[in-house]
């Protein structure tokens, strides 16, 4: 369905202005964020996933292409830096707490990247997919930068890889709650760390409605594990392909 002729014409003189893509962006968002708190923060009411429905179905419905709604969207994707950096000021704050922690932290992390790696790659190759998507998947679990270029060193597509860095962070964020009450894991450090190594970006935000502890620990995850996945990755898929 598209739109009616004159509401049309309105769109497409918004559409030439670069602001318009920040601004529905910001929108999408702030509506997720009420359904989600209005459905008391509940995982299917991820602010994420349902920002992402609506934009996808507002660029689909006005036939906007997605280089037009980047070129205002690229500013929120800008402040994504300053906003990982931000991460530090909780995670200073949890300092005595992570220095206390050293070795679990360092044994988790060595042992969540070694998962996602496997159980990604493991999973396409024995279901039949190709040696590029099979590689694409490998860096999954980092967040979407960094992802895209081990992908790219390695010989995975870059675009599908940004893909399913999203899909998994949004997954990561939506069953983590459950998983961890089956598990019966109630330590918030535990829980943020977990959400980190496993969901990145995504599972951190989750982290820090869970509490500060549980962000901290996430952040941290989230930055070891991308550190890790750059350095690591490329050399031991090298004799993969």
């Amino acid at each position: 369905m598209s739109l009616p002729p004159p509401i049309h014409d309105i769109w497409v003189y918004l559409a030439a202005s670069p602001l318009l893509g920040l601004t529905i962006t910001l929108l999408a968002y702030v509506l997720a964020l009420a359904v989600h708190r209005r459905c008391r923060l509940h995982p299917l009411t991820n602010p994420v996933l349902l920002a992402v429905a609506l934009l996808v179905t507002l660029l689909l419905w006005t036939d906007t292409p997605y280089q037009t709604y980047f070129d205002g969207a690229q500013f929120v994707h800008f402040l994504l830096g300053p906003a990982t950096v931000a991460l530090a000021i909780p995670l200073y704050a949890q300092l005595g707490r992570v220095r206390a922690m050293r070795w679990p932290v360092l044994l988790g992390l060595v042992v969540g990247s070694l998962t996602a790696v496997v159980s990604a790659v493991g999973t396409a190759w024995l279901l039949g997919a190709s040696l590029p998507t099979q590689l694409s998947l490998a860096p999954k679990s980092v967040t979407t930068p960094i992802a895209m270029g081990v992908a790219e060193r390695v010989g995975g597509i870059a675009s599908l890889t940004a893909v399913l860095v999203i899909v998994t962070g949004i997954l990561g964020a939506i069953l983590a709650p459950t998983l961890f009450r089956l598990l019966r894991v109630p330590d918030h450090a535990m829980q943020g760390f977990a959400l980190g190594v496993a969901a990145h970006g995504v599972g951190t935000a989750r982290a820090f409605q869970i509490s500060e502890q549980a962000g901290a620990f996430a952040a941290l995850a989230m930055g070891l594990n991308g550190a890790i996945t750059a350095l690591l990755l490329p050399a031991l898929l090298s004799g993969w392909r």
